[in-house]
């Protein structure tokens, strides 16, 4: 299960920052992490952190050497969390928890990497130690991230009785949110014919369903709500999970991801329900994610899903927003950061495509059984 943290907007992302993003970057780690921490110091008003905190999979410029690329002569609390796209949406919270315990009064969050021209997550390599148990799953075909969660969203899709055209409608509108979003890799249009040609990485995951490798950098800043009175409030945090689709030879349901878990504590800690929720910003590292989050966090009964998702009901503009910059599917890939971003964005009143009155927003981040889940208000 999960445990979750309110935080009753005591603390505030007062800064965004974010580089180019690209396929190619032809820069350091380093260099787009300090671009994008300096923009959104700047963007908040700040000269520089006491804390800092990233995440990354091996793949990103170290917190000291960053500090350091900053000009910062001293450091106060530094972390470094080892993970990938679940720390998107707890990492708000070991901030917060800094803010609310006085042991920092500016943090500085960042995720930088070159996944598409540097290191990247699509292919499995033999290996001693961490993640032994995948060389068993290797000869069958479960070469990586997408081939796992190929097999859950196979499973998830028949049971649901969804087709490819329900995960042509998710990725369609995630172009069409993209095509007004200039930060976005992936901009085109798409129609039905189009994406049916698009290449099958594994059944039912075309190359046109999973998240693309990006390169470039963001970061916040969180404060303490006082001393940001016009930001966007950390409201309430969860982590956790259970077997799921990243533990398939122990899950008793492989379609059962994080969001099934961290639901009802999330609400709970929140003291909301999800009525509340005005936009919602998921992880969609590919294209089913969406509806099984949308289920999850009860937004869409699982009856009307097709309908909704035909419908383009999950537009900036319907009834149940879903990703109005486009995603990760279509804007790029920093982990999940980047839709935090633009859930900050849309509380200013300041996305790309405006969500109306969003005042409340709902941040995910995704590793299969396991994750983490936010929420974010208006101040």
């Amino acid at each position: 299960m999960g445990g979750g943290q309110g935080f009753s907007g005591r603390a505030a992302i007062a800064g965004v920052g974010m580089t180019a993003l690209s396929r190619e970057s032809g820069r350091t780690e380093l260099d787009l992490a300090a671009e994008a921490s300096r923009a959104a110091l700047a963007d908040a008003g700040a000269e520089r952190p006491d804390a800092i905190l990233s995440y990354h999979l091996n793949d990103s410029a170290p917190v000291l050497y960053l500090a350091r690329e900053l000009g910062l002569r001293e450091i106060g609390w530094h972390n470094e969390i080892y993970g990938g796209g679940t720390q998107s949406a707890s990492i708000l919270a070991d901030a917060a928890m800094l803010v609310d315990a006085g042991l920092a009064r500016t943090v500085l969050i960042y995720r930088a990497l070159n996944g598409r021209s540097g290191k990247r997550m699509n292919a499995l390599g033999l290996k001693l130690g961490e993640g032994t148990e995948e060389q068993f799953t290797h000869p069958y075909g479960l070469a990586g991230p997408v081939h796992q969660f190929a097999l859950a969203g196979q499973r998830y899709l028949h049971d649901t009785g969804l087709t490819d055209e329900h995960t042509f409608a998710v990725v369609a509108q995630s172009r069409e949110h993209a095509f007004r979003n200039p930060r976005a890799l992936r901009r085109e249009r798409l129609n039905l014919a189009a994406y049916r040609a698009s290449p099958m990485v594994a059944s039912p995951l075309r190359r046109l369903d999973c998240c693309q490798e990006t390169d470039g950098a963001c970061a916040l800043v969180v404060t303490a709500a006082d001393r940001a009175p016009g930001a966007p409030r950390i409201h309430a945090v969860v982590r956790g999970g259970g077997p799921g689709a990243s533990g398939m030879d122990k899950a008793a349901d492989v379609t059962r991801i994080f969001s099934a878990y961290l639901a009802e504590p999330l609400y709970r800690a929140a003291g909301m329900t999800p009525g509340d929720i005005d936009v919602s910003l998921f992880y969609d590292a590919y294209s089913w994610l969406v509806p099984r989050q949308l289920e999850d966090f009860g937004l869409v009964p699982r009856a009307d899903l097709p309908v909704m998702l035909r419908a383009q009901e999950i537009a900036w503009n319907g009834r149940v927003p879903v990703n109005p910059h486009g995603g990760l599917l279509s804007e790029g890939y920093v982990h999940g950061l980047n839709n935090v971003a633009e859930a900050v964005r849309q509380l200013r009143g300041a996305g790309t495509n405006q969500v109306r009155d969003a005042g409340v927003a709902l941040c995910t981040g995704f590793g299969g059984g396991y994750g983490s889940a936010a929420i974010l208000t208006a101040a």
